[in-house]
């Protein structure tokens, strides 16, 4: 009686406070968009029209006034996603969310993010226009701290708000970077099937480059212009239930005017992204005398990393490269403070840090580097074993340019002055798109690229056979994969395996070719691209290769053991060419076939907890075409089993189970298993975990078409249940027409604020799931003529 009594207290206050908020906060809390505000530093008046997306179109009479006014409306609407991402890397979100943040805060801290960044800022140039332009940003931020309302997530959280630093950018640059990374996912995993199972386990993983898929292709102008579990399980989990933008894949394609209708390049770009609310990029206009970008921004980086200008255009995709290896550390038998170097016994760097956790004391802790980076063992709970593993990161082992990269990236006036800038991209990897008005398409792999004896190896913990630090180990920019104007007339990437144009190939964690492929086959079908194709072709949710896994997997089926009804589901299956709408009935089949079919396969071997780490990379993503058109296999025997199995009995089980699993969720008719029943989409917000504001800070859910791996790609894992809620996907949908530069399209998955009073906090949400578009514009008479707000920022003296 006592805790039902507790429980109707906290739901009592919990509505209070939803009330009161409701009652009196919309107005004392929502963002302001239009008025007079006047903005210390500030040279000359400037003027901010907002759309009616809520899309800030800034007019300035220089740039330096241009940022700071972006700083203080970037903060306005996305404040609380600034102060979280400036947390991640420098280990502060015990202090939000308490002890539960621990092993996260514990990771971050030992990848040395917060000490590489205090080594850059230490070093910066006062006078660098890179430093000056985000200073001036960081000046628009601290302002609204200082004078704007308070965000209600800080009120809910209980935590102050504190002002930004130069500090702040380079760590949310940091987290960036490693969120891209796949190694932390990968290695241990590899290094521990090899270790518990055998080599001959690793042989149908596919672990080296499959020669017969799609790759993409290089092409340069003619010379016009010269560990025991996975190291970082409890982080991902941790970051995902916070609903943290974590960076998956992304498609892009850039076509050349002779493919278009109208002569003139045509760009699009999905990147995809963990799905959050807020969602993860800022849309701003900004505009000054001699300087022009529509700009896609995260949250406390001043440069975007997606922008267009009426001369040319740039986007992403991941590289997928490897940039993380880990390496086994002997330590001297007797002295253990000493580990073995190429040059004798070195002693261990000890690091103490200290967490300070909400309503908690604090937590001190100490971790060792080595020469490679911090040693893992211990930094989170699950990893275990005595043997040292060091982790080496190229972001923390190598000179940060990154600013300077999107700085000039962002003030290029062509595709020179662009590609000069891309070298400073040591990590992530990025694939960088590009077109412009001159006709020119191009894509460069931009990361800092190495080779040495363990280049065929790094998917293991290794053995430190080379020099991590010898110059020759690098490749020069000029040998990283890239096309330029290539004879085909287009450029693309979906995040599968590059060709080579310095004569290896280059480690990595590529998807597998179902993007690719279908981008491949859509692109060289036609040569009268227009903005309409593209859009349609933005929003494919036709997968080209898993029609295929069915038709391998349906020659090993035993019918003999089918019902009637199971065969008329098998043979619907095998007539389906790949589509993903909501009334199709065949993917909802499809997945959980390849569900049992993984399971089957390889969790007798690897385990409950392995089999869990396995189904997140994206190793698991390219295994599986391939293992349903292997006809032998070590994996097909059950081994906790007496009799040997075959990939019959295999593939028949898990299609029984399959049909089996679908008749008790949705009964015996096949017809209404349909896909939006089981594949949906819902926008997390991190107070949304509590279950009584779910629905006042969540977006959606809605049911959602596409998939994994097509080119609309909604991804999902699979966990057994059968319900495919999406995860990750397009963070936005971007077509630019040269032909028409200011009637180009775009879309955010909910809306443009991230607060919740706001107007514009979810409403394209449903026009993203209907793969809709809206303008962005850039005509400035069209802007002022039709903006819905006006918001003026006036000089003021300090």
């Amino acid at each position: 009686m006592k805790r039902i009594k507790k429980i109707g207290i906290i739901v009592v206050v919990i509505l209070a406070v939803i009330a009161i908020f409701a009652g009196v906060s919309v107005n004392t809390l929502s963002p302001t968009y239009d008025g007079k505000r006047a903005l210390p530093k500030l040279l000359n008046e400037t003027n901010v029209y907002y759309d009616s997306y809520g899309i800030p179109h800034i007019y300035a009479a220089n740039e330096e006034d241009a940022f700071r006014t972006l700083g203080y409306v970037h903060a306005q609407d996305r404040l609380w996603q600034m102060e979280l991402l400036r947390r991640i890397g420098s280990g502060r979100l015990s202090e939000v969310f308490g002890g539960t943040m621990l092993d996260t805060d514990k990771f971050f801290l030992s990848l040395g993010i917060d000490e590489a960044t205090k080594q850059k800022v230490a070093e910066l140039d006062g006078n660098n226009p890179t430093v000056q332009l985000s200073q001036a940003y960081l000046d628009g931020i601290n302002q609204f701290i200082e004078e704007g309302p308070t965000p209600i997530e800080f009120y809910l959280t209980g935590i102050d708000k504190a002002p930004f630093q130069l500090e702040d950018i380079f760590n949310t640059v940091g987290y960036m970077a490693f969120s891209f990374a796949m190694a932390h996912k990968t290695d241990p995993l590899l290094t521990n099937i090899k270790d518990k199972l055998g080599p001959e386990y690793l042989d149908d993983l596919d672990l080296s480059v499959d020669p017969n898929t799609i790759w993409i292709k290089n092409h340069k102008d003619a010379p016009k212009e010269t560990i025991r579990n996975s190291i970082a399980a409890t982080v991902s989990q941790a970051l995902g239930a916070l609903s943290l933008p974590l960076f998956e894949g992304s498609n892009s394609w850039v076509i050349a005017p002779e493919k278009t209708k109208n002569g003139k390049v045509i760009f699009a770009n999905d990147p995809h992204i963990g799905f959050s609310q807020p969602a993860v990029w800022y849309e701003a206009h900004v505009s000054a005398p001699n300087f022009e970008k529509y700009g896609f921004f995260m949250g406390g980086i001043p440069f975007p990393l997606l922008a267009h200008d009426h001369h040319l255009a740039y986007g992403m995709t991941m590289f997928e490269n490897d940039d993380i290896d880990f390496f086994y550390e002997e330590t001297h038998p007797t002295e253990k403070e000493k580990y073995r170097t190429k040059e004798g016994w070195s002693t261990y760097e000890e690091v103490n840090k200290i967490i300070k956790i909400k309503d908690s004391t604090d937590y001190k802790f100490t971790y060792r580097k080595t020469v490679h980076g911090p040693i893992m063992n211990g930094i989170a709970d699950q990893v275990t074993g005595e043997r040292p593993i060091a982790m080496w990161w190229m972001y923390t082992q190598h000179k940060n340019e990154v600013m300077d990269a999107l700085y000039g990236m962002t003030h290029a006036k062509n595709k020179t002055e662009f590609q000069n800038a891309l070298p400073k991209i040591h990590a992530p990897g990025l694939n960088i798109m590009y077109g412009d008005a001159e006709g020119n398409v191009a894509w460069w792999a931009s990361a800092k690229l190495y080779k040495d004896v363990n280049s065929t190896n790094t998917k293991f913990v290794l053995q430190d056979t080379s020099d991590l630090n010898a110059p020759e180990r690098y490749l020069d920019f000029s040998q990283n994969p890239q096309a330029i104007n290539p004879p085909w007339k287009y450029v693309y990437s979906a995040n599968n395996q590059p060709d080579s144009i310095a004569g290896i190939q280059y480690p990595g964690y590529y998807l597998p070719e179902n993007r690719a492929k279908r981008i491949v086959n859509l692109l060289e079908a036609k040569n009268d691209w227009d903005l309409e194709d593209a859009k349609e072709m933005i929003n494919d949710v036709v997968s080209s290769v898993n029609p295929s896994i069915i038709a391998d997997l349906n020659g090993d089926v035993n019918r003999e053991e089918l019902s009637d009804a199971q065969i008329s589901v098998l043979d619907k299956l095998l007539d389906w060419q790949g589509e993903n709408n909501l009334d199709n009935t065949e993917p909802t089949v499809f997945h959980r076939w390849v569900y049992f079919f993984l399971k089957n396969t390889f969790a007798d071997e690897l385990g409950e907890e392995m089999f869990k780490q396995f189904l997140s990379t994206h190793l698991l993503k390219r295994t599986i075409a391939p293992m349903a058109s292997k006809k032998e296999s070590v994996w097909w025997n059950n081994i906790t089993t007496e009799q040997e199995e075959t990939k019959s009995q295999i593939v028949t089980a898990s299609f029984i189970q399959a049909y089996e699993s679908l008749v008790n969720d949705f009964g015996p008719e096949s017809g209404g298993w349909t896909w939006d029943k089981v594949h949906t989409l819902e926008h997390p917000h991190p107070i949304g975990q509590v279950a009584a504001l779910r629905s006042f800070f969540n977006v959606g859910p809605y049911p959602v078409s596409g998939t994994r791996e097509v080119i609309n790609n909604m991804a999902f894992n699979y966990d057994g249940d059968g319900m495919y809620e999406v995860t990750a996907g397009p963070s936005t949908r971007r077509i630019i027409d040269f032909a028409d530069i200011e009637n180009s399209l775009g879309i955010s998955p909910t809306g443009q604020s991230g607060n919740p009073f706001s107007e514009h906090y979810s409403d394209q949400a449903e026009m993203f799931v209907k793969g809709e578009f809206r303008k962005m514009m850039l005509n400035e008479k069209e802007i002022k003529d039709t903006s819905k707000s006006l918001l003026t920022f006036k000089p003021t003296q300090d």
